[in-house]
């Protein structure tokens, strides 16, 4: 598996990679990816920190795992390429960002633009096989990803972390809340986003914070 993230992130990860669980890890999803369909292409496996780096991580957006149909995963969690038609949770993700007013231009599902300003859109596990969730959850991403978030909540202050989901909210208990700004809501799915996730202006709650530390908010 080839570790195809920006050197930022190699630097803070480096003692993960030299553990033996990564080497499981690596392999597992080698023999996945060479026996079964899997998403997202292999050479977008680490895209999140591909697109981010470390040094200018300002958001962090938590998923659970790929999306499993064709053409729609691309290494960024709940993002899909443009011209794909958006999944349940990207299409509610949309309609918050719209009935908030916090949409301030156009939106193809391409969350890339996000990941360009500094936030990390990490799934807690990055593969997965078609058509099948958490297929992969028991290859140990969750190890991993959860060294992410504690790279992140050791060496990273004043970042902005939407939890969206009673995992993602369970997957960053290790930041605290003093030094960072937690926010929480139910799941964008349309099972739980009715509960919560419409009208809770994270958008724009994590920009009036961005701005209160000085730094450029998202462009959403």
């Amino acid at each position: 598996m080839e570790l195809n993230m920006d050197a930022s992130w190699k630097r803070a990860l480096k003692s993960e990679f030299e553990k033996p669980y990564f080497s499981v890890v690596s392999e597992a999803v080698d023999e996945a990816y060479a026996s079964d369909e899997c998403y997202p292409p292999a050479p977008l496996i680490f895209r999140a920190m591909n697109e981010c780096t470390f040094d200018e991580v300002k958001v962090v957006i938590i998923g659970q795992d790929p999306y499993i149909n064709p053409n729609q995963a691309n290494g960024l969690a709940f993002s899909v390429n443009p011209g794909v038609p958006f999944p349940p949770s990207l299409r509610n993700i949309h309609k918050e960002l719209v009935e908030s007013g916090a949409l301030k231009g156009g939106f193809d599902g391409d969350l890339s633009s996000w990941a360009k300003q500094g936030v990390l859109l990490l799934n807690a596990t990055l593969t997965v096989k078609a058509g099948e969730s958490n297929s992969h959850e028991h290859l140990g991403w969750s190890v991993f990803t959860d060294a992410i978030i504690e790279a992140l909540a050791k060496h990273k202050s004043q970042v902005v972390y939407l939890l969206w989901g009673g995992f993602a909210q369970k997957k960053a208990k290790v930041v605290d809340s003093k030094n960072n700004l937690i926010l929480k809501a139910p799941h964008p799915s349309p099972l739980s986003a009715y509960r919560g996730f419409f009208g809770c202006g994270h958008f724009h709650h994590c920009n009036e914070y961005l701005v209160q530390q000085n730094k450029v908010p998202i462009q959403w």
